[in-house]
């Protein structure tokens, strides 16, 4: 991930923050679309969960800049998932859903060059996640 990346993760993000609950819905709603079986890992009632989403990539976003300051948080996040009964193979369906949603939040705002940041952003981060919660060499899988 280039500081370039990092630049255009955090001014796009910047845009969708404003909206950040309509944002959660969709993610969840196009998330829920793809992948059915994962629905029964969340509440019935979805608005914590949003904010928890929302205020995590707030976070994570904002520690682009910095990276080692946000991997201790994400490797506790990761190894949580694990109890919640979340795969390895989750993380690439939620990625998907999750460059959809900015996809449509940012409109006219996601060019090619905001999506591979984003893309970016999201393997490097999922890549360690999956290593921290389920081993190196699932991560490469």
């Amino acid at each position: 991930m280039t500081p370039d990346h990092v630049k255009l993760v955090q001014q796009s993000f910047s845009q969708v923050a404003p909206i950040s609950d309509q944002a959660a819905t969709l993610f969840y709603d196009r998330l829920f679309e793809v992948a059915p079986q994962v629905k029964s890992m969340f509440p019935a009632d979805m608005t914590e969960q949003r904010k928890k989403l929302m205020a995590t990539l707030a976070v994570v976003v904002n520690g682009l800049s910095d990276l080692p300051s946000i991997l201790p948080a994400a490797s506790a996040l990761a190894k949580r998932h694990v109890a919640y009964g979340a795969k390895p193979d989750h993380y690439p369906v939620v990625g998907a859903a999750l460059l959809w949603t900015l996809e449509k939040a940012l409109g006219t705002g996601w060019t090619p060059d905001v999506a591979n940041a984003w893309n970016s952003a999201y393997v490097t981060l999922s890549g360690f996640m999956i290593s921290e919660a389920y081993g190196t060499s699932q991560a490469a899988e």
